[in-house]
């Protein structure tokens, strides 16, 4: 299936197809996800249709029999908006008797609801009593759909259809073949016609009405509009369906999360798929569930994508080189990997997932280090062997055996001493090798020392004495080294520990805005039906409103001062990794060292 389909691709329901699926997954871009939902026969895949930019694509009917099976999903490059893709969800008509099964209708619609950013809903005719009462789908969103999760408290459950609006799509209704019969019968039940437009106005944070006259000027032809040229169609629908089109693609907004995590399309397809699940095992969609496990699947997704960028990095060094640039290397490449981890990841509230990474990245390091080190070992090793080959020969020919032997024999070993140290990129372990050859070389000297007797044998403890202080200055040297090497890992990890927490402080401000947008959007929202409320003498209603914009002001409030959390627990989190790597190489340090206790 390609990235963009050139067809629309079906979800049957209750069961995703693969197909939707892989196309949703090849898409790492936000998505802009419009759904269409309606009456079978009342011409939504016409209107999807032109949102793509084309003519024909899902299919449309003009017989009773309802066409579209299922959501068909059509992905398409955004036409306004860059770098965004544009997901049109074409639904099942709804109120189709042939089906039998009525549930399918309001599982269909929930859906449609739970996985847009902008829903339409599409009618024909006029907008009157019949009209508004088909509408209960609406007022069963509270029955089939959850905010929080089953374990939060009654008292938290009880009016939560109130908190709808902050995570639900604008609403769209369109009008098709519109006539002007308005007037509500009064014979019809009031209630009956005034819940849905209540609950509309609860749950979803905009609402807009487009009113389509007949597309021809024949009833025939109005049911075959898949087949007829802009020629064929009235002038004035035309323009109508332009002025629809051209406002969906300005005003219908990034599919986000609750909590306001942008939806890419592969974000959307794990989505389908938990609702689906969901709804299939007979369970109630919950919003907080649903952003839990997503969650969880993109914050693995994330450390396993922010560690390869590390290890690919890392990974492209030939050994050994100097702790220098290595630790500015993991400096720079774990720098990389957690703002590929931040971007991705959401909801790690806990830090686990930020975690795993760090001691998934402090191990790699610390296995890069001895890796190094290891080279560098054996590099230096090699090299020694190479320059005291000479060196050997004339030791197994006896030449230092002779009177002044140990005059030649210093003299060819601080030769090779003098090339070693000219020779570039030794590594780290150039020093301590050099001191384990000259410590190894020990009782040779002093053999060849006692056995010359061209010196004195004041003369020969005075050699004595000089190499011992060579062999100390040496060991010093070693030390000096490794203690250089502890500081500079030491400010590299205060570096990367001050790198993370500012990598972190802007993930957190990032969804703590994101959140104050939800917010503003919901009490927006309530603001404008308070007024329309008092404006039409509703006092009661307003009254009612005013207490659920008090509560969404508050948790605003309550929500805006949580920077405390950031110092509170995700700082005393990140100051304990400062000490992560170089800890785990005391750790192995320790362990070297008790193996050579243990061979001796």
């Amino acid at each position: 299936v390609f990235y963009y389909s050139t067809e629309p691709i079906c979800n049957r329901r209750l069961r995703v197809r693969k197909e939707a699926k892989d196309i949703l997954d090849g898409i790492n871009e936000p998505v802009v996800v419009v759904s269409v939902v309606g009456l079978y026969r009342t011409g939504k895949s016409y209107l999807m249709n032109r949102l793509a930019g084309q003519q024909s694509g899902f299919a449309l009917g003009s017989t009773i029999e309802s066409k579209t099976k299922g959501i068909w999903m059509w992905c398409v490059p955004h036409p306004n908006k860059e770098g965004h893709t544009l997901v049109l969800l074409d639904t099942e008509g709804l109120g189709d008797v042939a089906k039998g099964d009525s549930k399918n209708d309001g599982w269909i619609f929930c859906l449609a609801v739970l996985l847009s950013s902008t829903l339409v809903y599409n009618s024909r005719g006029t907008i009157d009593n019949t009209a508004v009462e088909k509408l209960h789908y609406v007022v069963e969103l509270a029955e089939q759909i959850k905010i929080r999760s089953t374990e939060a408290a009654d008292d938290e459950e009880e009016g939560e259809d109130s908190e709808f609006v902050r995570f639900f799509p604008s609403f769209i209704w369109v009008v098709r073949d519109f006539t002007l019969e308005l007037e509500i019968d009064g014979k019809k039940k009031i209630r009956d016609y005034n819940l849905p437009r209540e609950c509309i106005k609860r749950y979803f944070p905009s609402r807009k009405c487009f009113v389509f006259p007949f597309p021809a000027t024949s009833h025939q032809d109005t049911t075959r509009l898949e087949i007829l040229q802009d020629q064929d169609l009235a002038q004035q629908f035309q323009e109508f369906t332009g002025h629809f089109c051209d406002y969906m693609f300005v005003n219908s907004d990034v599919k986000r999360l609750k909590g306001g995590h942008i939806v890419t399309g592969r974000l959307l397809g794990h989505l389908v798929e938990i609702y689906v699940d969901t709804i299939s095992s007979g369970e109630v969609p919950c919003l907080d569930n649903a952003v839990v496990v997503l969650a969880n699947l993109e914050n693995q997704t994330a450390v396993q994508e922010a560690l390869k960028v590390y290890q690919g990095g890392m990974e492209e060094k030939t050994l050994p080189i100097s702790i220098e640039k290595l630790t500015c290397e993991h400096q720079k490449f774990s720098s990389l990997a957690i703002d590929k981890f931040t971007k991705r990841s959401f909801k790690d509230e806990k830090m686990e997932y930020l975690k795993k990474l760090e001691e998934a990245v402090s191990m790699c390091y610390t296995d890069l280090l001895e890796e190094n080190e290891m080279a560098s070992e054996r590099k230096c090793r090699d090299l020694l062997k190479n320059l005291s080959s000479d060196m050997n020969k004339r030791l197994q020919d006896g030449e230092y055996s002779q009177s002044g032997g140990y005059e030649l024999y210093c003299r060819d070993r601080d030769a090779i001493v003098e090339q070693y140290r000219r020779e570039p990129n030794k590594g780290i372990r150039a020093e301590a090798v050099l001191e384990e050859f000259l410590k190894e070389r020990e009782p040779e000297a002093n053999s060849i020392l006692c056995m010359d007797n061209k010196l004195t044998e004041n003369e020969k403890q005075m050699n004595k004495e000089k190499e011992n202080a060579a062999l100390l200055k040496q060991k010093l040297k070693e030390e000096e080294e490794k203690r250089i090497e502890s500081e500079r890992m030491m400010e590299t990890e205060k570096v990367r520990h001050e790198d993370r927490v500012k990598q972190m402080q802007e993930s957190f401000n990032k969804e703590k805005e994101q959140q104050q947008q939800e917010m503003d959007g919901a009490i927006e929202s309530k603001l404008k039906e308070q007024e329309e409320m008092l404006k039409k003498g509703f006092k009661d209603e307003a009254y009612n409103l005013k207490e659920e914009i008090k509560k969404l002001k508050d948790e605003k409030e309550h929500s805006h001062g949580g920077g405390g959390i950031f110092k509170d627990y995700v700082m005393p989190f990140l100051c304990p990794l400062v000490e992560t790597v170089p800890n785990l190489l005391m750790q192995r340090s320790m362990m070297k060292s008790l193996k050579k206790g243990l061979k001796r």
